[in-house]
């Protein structure tokens, strides 16, 4: 196990403006926000152009198979996890200001579907079913009754989550009294649904790359993501943030991610500003203590999927945080880890 090290993941620090800053600045409400929406003028002007020259039928051969290869390479690994995890920010907090507030619209139904993204249901699944639930058994993605270190059981998850997780969202919503939502749903899912069709029927090799490929990897990554984060529960008390999610510190992926692995304190704080949870890490440092909270140090979520699929429990001790000496040493974690990824059923009061 590790000793702590300097948080080097972002914080907020007042910038130096350009006049370029300062436009972009008129259209959000949180100046610390301007990354978002540099981001967001850097997808529109380089990834969507290049997404709607595979429909223009003067391109072929070679030229179309170098411009999807491009856009593949640009949505599915460079833009991928930064667009995902900026639209989990903007679910939590809106991003343009009172005066722009329809662009708030431009994200998830312009640009999501680009990275098979339905519009709607991000939000409607996360903000209303997700944090409410917090991976208790009414959460429709919860990660409780499985073998959380079993491959079988991710797999089981995921194709459940693609084939029925929609249905089964929809009917918590009503269960809920929801209707709104379910209208929102359905008219995402639906509408994506019926684009992707009617692009098949125009180019299809183009929709597959554009579209049906993002979307299918994008369910994929998310619940990789959910799975991964929810992976260690505390069976005796599973709605404590501190025990059924994890954090990682120091590690790129929050530098491209938006501190994403800080998932813990996004449990407790769910509105807390991205900027903001290296600081409330170190204050609250002793309640990850007094709770044995998971913590990794330089890995993020795909290398501990990777070693949990794996079995490999020496790796996962070995970028493990041991905070005020927790644990005696890797194998006291290991058998804690271990504990915490049995398959956990208990009765809905």
């Amino acid at each position: 196990m590790q000793t702590l090290r300097p948080i080097t993941d972002p914080r907020y620090y007042e910038p130096a403006y350009s006049t370029y800053n300062r436009l972009l600045l008129r259209f959000i409400s949180d100046k610390r926000d301007l990354p978002f929406i540099k981001l967001i003028v850097t997808i529109s002007l380089s990834l969507i152009p290049l997404g709607i020259l595979l429909y223009v039928p003067a391109i072929n051969g070679m030229l179309w198979w170098t411009i999807a290869i491009v856009y593949t390479l640009l949505n599915n690994i460079l833009f991928k996890g930064p667009f995902g995890l900026m639209l989990h920010c903007t679910s939590h907090r809106k991003l343009f200001n009172r005066k722009f507030r329809f662009l708030n619209h431009y994200l998830p139904w312009l640009i999501g579907p680009f990275f098979g993204q339905t519009p709607e249901t991000y939000y409607s699944h996360h903000i209303w079913m997700h944090h409410p639930e917090n991976n208790l058994e009414n959460d429709r993605s919860t990660t409780m009754p499985y073998q959380r270190d079993s491959l079988l059981h991710f797999l089981y998850y995921f194709l459940d989550f693609l084939f029925v997780g929609f249905i089964r969202l929809i009917n918590y919503f009503r269960l809920k009294h929801h209707p709104s939502l379910i209208i929102k749903c359905l008219t995402g899912e639906l509408s994506f649904l019926l684009l992707c069709i009617a692009l098949s029927f125009i180019n299809l090799p183009a929709t597959l790359v554009v579209f049906i490929v993002p979307f299918l990897l994008s369910r994929l990554v998310m619940m990789i993501g959910n799975w991964t984060q929810h992976a260690f529960i505390a069976a005796e008390d599973p709605e404590n943030p501190y025990k059924n999610s994890i954090t990682c510190l120091n590690t790129r992926f929050n530098r491209t991610c938006w501190n994403d692995g800080y998932h813990a304190s996004h449990h407790i704080r769910q509105g807390m500003h991205y900027t903001q949870h290296p600081d409330f890490f170190i204050k609250n440092i002793n309640h990850y203590m007094e709770n044995k909270a998971i913590i990794f140090q330089g890995i993020g979520y795909l290398q501990i999927f990777w070693y949990l699929m794996r079995g490999d429990y020496v790796s996962l001790a070995k970028n493990a945080v041991n905070i005020g000496h927790t644990f005696s040493g890797d194998d006291a974690f290991i058998a804690h880890l271990k504990s915490r990824c049995l398959p956990i059923r208990r009765i809905s009061g």
